[in-house]
């Protein structure tokens, strides 16, 4: 990719989306029905291919930062 590149918006039925050039559908080895993770960043945000393993390591991380968030505040001092 050679800079930054301009995608619009468009109307999708009820919602909206955004055409992904194929140079960046290549990029991410994604094709059509796929499901991409939407993550936000400090500079945007980052598309990324659906990993449902790496979503479910997540979902636990999160349930043990609920569980024991006091102590990881503790630690954090």
């Amino acid at each position: 990719m050679s800079g930054p590149l301009k995608v619009k918006v468009t109307a999708v039925g009820n919602s909206v989306g955004v055409i992904l050039p194929k140079e960046i559908v290549a990029r991410l080895n994604v094709e059509k029905g796929d499901t991409l993770t939407v993550v936000e960043t400090p500079n945007g945000v980052e598309l990324t291919p659906y990993d449902p393993e790496f979503a479910a390591d997540m979902e636990a991380a999160r349930k043990v930062m609920r569980k024991y968030r006091n102590a990881l505040r503790e630690l954090a001092k």
